[in-house]
């Protein structure tokens, strides 16, 4: 039986315009869904890192990943799912607060889940918590229901924990 799990790829890129788009085009032509992208600068100069995060079985996930090594800017890529990784994203959620339930509101997101209140408005608040996604999930399901106004999700990021490193540039040999 094959099992369709989700899969978190670090893809290392050439800084340069169209490449998101080339990537992107390329999971749209294989019939993947992304779950979420995050894109920014790594630590070499004129390089990005991307990180993917996408459901297929383990062959076709191997399959799109040979595809993305012939995109000419695409660095390196490495599939981190069984990685021992730190995951983390950020979101922005405003919730409908009024001068009955606002406190219980803050009392929930600033002392169970350690996200902070970034605005108050006599109607809403907007609260931003960074995490795993989990733990945006979870906060998201118990805000529901004083009423949620807006949610903006930044994407997750990964990185293995201890020394692995899995988005750097390759090295080249000196012999």
């Amino acid at each position: 039986m094959v099992s369709v799990r989700s899969h978190t790829l670090v893809v290392l890129v050439e800084d340069k315009p169209g490449v998101m788009n080339r990537i992107v085009s390329l999971f749209r032509q294989r019939g993947f869904n992304i779950d979420s992208i995050a894109v920014g600068h790594s630590e070499t100069p004129g390089l990005s890192r991307i990180t993917l995060v996408a459901q297929g079985d383990d062959r076709k996930i191997e399959q799109l990943v040979k595809q993305l090594y012939k995109i000419l800017e695409v660095i390196k890529i490495t599939d981190v799912t069984d990685e021992n990784l730190i995951q983390r994203e950020l979101a922005l959620i405003k919730v409908t607060a009024t001068d009955r339930n606002r406190s219980d509101i803050m009392r929930l997101v600033t002392d169970v889940y350690q996200a902070r209140i970034v605005d108050a408005t006599p109607d809403s608040l907007i609260v931003e918590v960074t995490g795993p996604p989990d733990k945006i999930d979870s906060l998201i399901t118990m805000v529901r229901s004083y009423g949620i106004k807006e949610i903006a999700r930044s994407g997750v990021i990964a990185m293995a924990r201890g020394a692995r490193v899995v988005a750097t540039t390759p090295q080249p040999v000196v012999a």
